[in-house]
């Protein structure tokens, strides 16, 4: 069965930083990412990156900000948001896919953790 557990989200102001992170389980996949859904929005790419490593994707509106990275060895994905604006402020997707998870349709998908930043 596959899992995707989430956990880190929580309340921070405006500047500050948090870590998500997602521990997969269940089967191997070859990609990760994270997504987020503001309120009367849509859900949107946040970060990606590639089991191997080699091959990693930010928003834009992240870039510079945000690192995704991954522990093979604990089967985890992390994104580290530094630099937290109030857009940011939504509930993060973990979602995972033996493709490239942003292109996929075939993809797994945690439960959602809620990051809200204040001004």
């Amino acid at each position: 069965q596959v899992q995707l557990v989430e956990s880190g989200g929580g309340l921070v102001q405006a500047g500050g930083s948090l870590r998500l992170s997602c521990a997969a389980s269940g089967r191997t996949f070859s990609s990760m990412g994270w997504f987020r859904q503001a309120p009367g929005a849509e859900r949107e790419s946040v970060a990606a990156i590639s089991w191997s490593g080699g091959r990693t994707y930010y928003a834009d509106s992240v870039k510079g900000r945000f690192t995704i990275s991954r522990d093979s060895a604990k089967n985890t994905v992390y994104l580290q948001m530094n630099s937290l604006k109030p857009e940011d402020t939504a509930v993060y997707y973990c979602a995972a896919s033996t493709a490239w998870v942003l292109t996929t349709e075939a993809r797994s998908w945690g439960q959602g953790t809620q990051v809200t930043v204040s001004s």
